[in-house]
């Protein structure tokens, strides 16, 4: 029936209120994935210091009171634009590494009793009860942090096993591979690589752990030797996902290490390891390199640059540690290689570190802004004296200190390393995209989306004063003042919608922007202690 013009109009009116209405809803209903910034809460969480080495912390990832998104861009301070729409290279996990020093310490040296043990584990791999720690990268064998050299096929000298019948894993049964096991019923998500600093001594030209070369009639040898550890680590409920060939090749005989040239990491790797790995039906990949940015050009990328290896399914890109200067090495290789997967795999605390605090932020966040996909410490623990170590480093440090021997049994410090790796693995989940944000000398920052669709957003204010900063999103903005010496990780959820917030062209290509630049004083400092230093060589101390 056609109502009369008067009769329609009311209704009329109330159907399109009705409409609107609906429309408003779905507008803030961002658990269907409609936009909504205004009103969106954001929570913080900070990690502050008061010390000139940027060690004692005063606040540890504590959660502050929430504050919300309100409408319209701009506002006062630093302003730091966030567009997930804009998206870059998968996170794949942060951590540390179960050293022989670490798991003995935590299990089986006596010195924490068993609920202790839980917690500090808790502590470490729990993303509800700790810190979320989502990447191992464990010795393959002894580094310079364990009680002793070890290899897997261990004989007297003089004597050789070509067939590997004396292989064992029983010195890690004892305590890496029952804590990594609880590290991954803690936190499934966790990701285990494994990287040697020897061959057996018998395979070497010097007979010995310590220093020497592979000898070429062993290549074969040593390939198997790589896939007896994958699939016994596999027999005991360990994938291991992730190898490199040797941990910094030529690096240093002073403690289990074994040196190559880059012709021979690619021949090895090419037509021995990779080939074997696949026959095997293994599913690990190999990393190339495996040290530092200012090596790679001669020990990295003879491998990286062959077509064959970077196509073969065994193979998963490339391994950076943090000692040596040049992180733009990262940047321009990703720019050859698109494609090319890459990882953050070492980079040791230590008395060395002018600024403990300032380091660790601007490695978190230059790592991920230049492509790596992981960003990893050194040793999970070590003691009060800063070991157990078989040379090499004495002046390292780890996320926790286990007292043992000193009087003080049970007792557990968390460093600052623990904190500040946890403004990453705390809240950017395996899986997660890392996000344009924008660039900021003052306020360096780094921001990633997790599958959920959740914001992450870590930003570190170096100075000794508060800075205000002012996020824009979505077309809305939020304001927060973040205390001097401060480490910050702010969270929050809801859509963007299609307003991108102003970034610069190189930020929305994902590029290098966002390197804060340091003082150019504090850059040569730094600079020269990561010159000084390849874990585990006894580093120089920068001066102050």
């Amino acid at each position: 029936m056609t109502l009369p013009r008067r009769a329609r109009r009311p209704r009329a009116l109330a159907a399109a209120l009705l409409v609107l209405l609906a429309l408003g809803g779905a507008l803030t209903a961002s658990e269907h994935g409609v936009p909504r910034a205004v009103g969106e809460p954001v929570t913080v969480w900070l990690t502050t210091t008061d010390d000139k080495g940027g060690r004692h912390v005063v606040r540890g990832l504590e959660k502050q009171r929430p504050f919300v998104f309100r409408e319209g861009t701009g506002g006062p301070g630093v302003r730091l634009g966030v567009d997930e729409h804009s998206r870059f290279q998968p996170f794949t996990g942060g951590g540390a590494s179960f050293t022989d020093s670490a798991a003995w310490l935590l299990n089986s040296s006596g010195a924490l009793p068993r609920a202790t043990r839980e917690k500090v584990m808790r502590r470490l791999f729990s993303p509800e009860d700790g810190i979320g720690l989502s990447f191992l990268r464990n010795p393959m064998g002894a580094s310079d942090l364990a009680r002793y050299p070890y290899s897997y096929d261990d004989l007297p000298e003089g004597k050789s096993d070509p067939d590997l019948s004396g292989f064992s894993l029983r010195h890690d049964l004892a305590d890496v591979v029952p804590l990594t096991r609880q590290a991954l019923r803690l936190n499934p998500e966790l990701t285990v690589m494994a990287s040697p600093w020897s061959a057996p001594g018998w395979m070497k030209d010097s007979g010995k752990l310590r220093g020497g070369w592979l000898n070429a009639r062993y290549y074969g040898t040593y390939a198997r030797y790589f896939v007896k550890y994958l699939r016994g680590y596999r027999d005991q409920g360990i994938p291991v996902r992730y190898v490199t060939v040797q941990n910094e090749p030529t690096c240093c005989a002073g403690y289990p290490s074994m040196s190559w040239s880059g012709t021979s990491l690619h021949y090895f790797t090419k037509e021995e390891l990779l080939p074997r790995l696949k026959a095997a039906g293994l599913s690990t990949k190999v990393l190339a390199h495996d040290w530092n940015w200012n090596t790679y050009q001669k020990y990295g990328a003879p491998t990286v640059d062959d077509p064959e290896v970077r196509r073969h399914p065994n193979f998963g890109g490339v391994a950076w540690h943090g000692y040596g200067s040049g992180i733009d090495r990262q940047q321009r290789t990703h720019s050859r290689y698109p494609g090319l997967p890459a990882f953050g795999t070492e980079h040791s605390g230590g008395d060395w570190v002018e600024d403990q605090q300032s380091a660790d932020m601007h490695d978190i966040i230059d790592y991920s802004r230049n492509w790596a996909r992981s960003v990893t410490k050194w040793s999970l623990a070590l003691d009060q004296d800063q070991g157990p170590h078989s040379g090499g480093c004495g002046v390292c440090t780890g996320l926790v200190t286990v007292h043992h021997g000193d009087g003080q049994p049970g007792r557990v410090e968390y460093t600052v390393e623990f904190y500040t790796m946890g403004h990453l693995t705390k809240f950017v989940r395996p899986g997660a995209r890392r996000i344009a944000s924008t660039a900021s000398e003052a306020v360096p920052n780094v921001a990633w989306r997790n599958p959920d669709g959740s914001k992450a957003l870590i930003a570190y204010n170096e100075s000794r004063r508060p800075r205000t900063i002012t996020l824009d999103w979505g077309g809305a903005h939020a304001t927060y003042t973040l205390p001097g010496r401060t480490s910050a990780t702010f969270t929050w959820s809801g859509a963007q919608g299609a307003a991108p917030p102003a970034l610069g062209e190189q930020e929305r290509r994902g590029g290098t922007g966002a390197l804060a630049p340091r003082p150019a004083a504090r850059r040569q400092r730094r600079a020269a202690g990561r010159r000084a230093q390849s874990v585990g060589s006894t580093p120089a101390r920068s001066s102050p």
